[in-house]
């Protein structure tokens, strides 16, 4: 019996040793699995890796190849033969019969275009964009200014003359030709500043929906021979481009001042500039639908050659405002501005006499900022006088109120 027990007992041991063992060997599968699962993971990352360092690596490689490529050499078309080859003047300085890549359609190869040249068989392998001054580029471009004839007071006559000359020959062009006549080519606005020729100009080009090209005549004075000349020609052709489209020069007297003959080489570059000005307002090549409107302050010092018409055909003066005109532009400027009781136009209109348009809204402006300061939220009539008398002067301000208090009062 006692060996009986003996063999029971080495049993029991020895599956509890199986047990254990077969313990260990589940843990150290499950670890197994898992270490697996890691190795799995990071091949997947190494994997993206490579294939990332690939990319990479081709994209390295034709930058590479890119940059050991030969440079193109810049030229201008100049005339195409009957053989399909083409004659360009390189930027380096001799003409050139060269041949055409197939890839390049020859529609584009018009005199004057500008190609880029293979730099060892010269052979034009691309056509490069039309050449732009970068200031002509940074110019005061609006597509479609937000001025609207109602935005301008007291200017009824001068706005219905430049919707004859300006906005009726791009909306209706088969008026002129019913009747026969050639539509006006451009506008000369002249009078005091302030009194709201750019207004105008902006006016009628947001009624033609017309690009709207702003110069300053002071713009167009270059240091270097020629480079005035040219910048007249690019803001012409950009205005071409953009067809319909409303060149506004304004300082017009800048360079288009009276050609004297006793002149420094300064003076003569700036005639340059303005014969350039005077063959492209009324040159061989047709302007289309563009249009010309010149502002000036100093029409008495203007060039006789630019006042002829067909280049300006009609001149108008924008005076300052009368007291209507006044009227009109306060109730513009005062639109959305919080007003009190005691606010009176009519006053304001009569002691302002011969203020422009542009003083008139400096005053609107300061009587705000009065209140501002005092913490109000509407502005009173002592705000707008105290604006004019800061804006036009105090001991005319007097005057023209004493005179006004007579008129109204007796």
């Amino acid at each position: 019996m006692a060996d009986i027990a003996e063999v029971s007992q080495d049993r029991g041991e020895f599956s509890e040793y199986l047990l254990n063992r077969l313990r260990q060997l589940e843990t150290l599968i499950s670890q197994m699995k898992d270490e697996n699962r890691r190795l799995e993971t990071e091949k997947r990352y190494i994997e993206s890796e490579r294939i990332r360092l690939e990319r990479e690596l081709r994209k390295f490689r034709s930058e590479l190849e890119r940059l050991k490529s030969l440079p193109l050499v810049v030229a201008t078309v100049i005339d195409s033969l009957n053989d399909d080859r083409i004659i360009v003047k390189s930027s380096t300085g001799p003409n050139f019969v060269v041949t055409v890549s197939q890839f390049i359609d020859r529609k584009d190869l018009v005199p004057g275009a500008r190609v880029a040249l293979n730099q060892q068989s010269f052979a034009i392998v691309g056509v490069l964009p039309t050449e732009k001054d970068p200031m002509v580029l940074g110019m005061e471009i609006d597509e479609r200014p937000k001025i609207t004839y109602e935005d301008i007071g007291g200017l009824e006559e001068q706005i219905n003359e430049i919707r004859e000359t300006i906005e009726l020959p791009l909306k209706r062009p088969d008026l002129f030709e019913k009747v026969g006549i050639e539509p006006p080519k451009g506008v000369l606005l002249y009078g005091p500043p302030g009194t709201g020729k750019t207004l105008l100009g902006k006016g009628v080009a947001h009624e033609t929906e017309a690009t709207f090209i702003k110069i300053i005549g002071s713009e167009l004075v270059q240091k270097y021979i020629g480079e005035g000349a040219r910048l007249v020609r690019e803001v012409f052709q950009l205005a071409r481009e953009k067809a319909p489209s409303i060149i506004f020069i304004d300082e017009l007297d800048a360079i288009a001042a009276k050609r004297l003959e006793t002149a420094t080489s300064g003076d003569r570059e700036v005639q340059r500039t303005l014969m350039q000005l005077l063959a492209e307002m009324d040159g061989f090549d047709p302007r289309g639908e563009v249009k010309i409107i010149g502002a000036t302050n100093r029409s008495d010092i203007l060039d006789p050659a630019i006042l002829r018409p067909g280049r300006f055909d009609r001149f108008i003066e924008v005076p300052l405002p009368n007291f209507r005109g006044r009227v009109e532009i306060f109730k513009i400027h005062t639109k959305k501005i919080n007003l009190s009781e005691d606010f009176s136009i009519e006053k304001l209109a009569s002691i302002t006499d011969g203020a422009s348009g542009a003083d008139i809204k400096a005053i609107c402006t300061e009587a705000g900022m009065f209140a501002i300061r005092e913490e109000r939220e509407k502005v009173t009539m002592a705000d707008f006088d105290q604006a004019v008398i800061k804006v036009l002067g105090s001991t005319k301000f007097g005057e023209r109120k004493r005179e006004a208090a007579g008129v109204m009062f007796g």
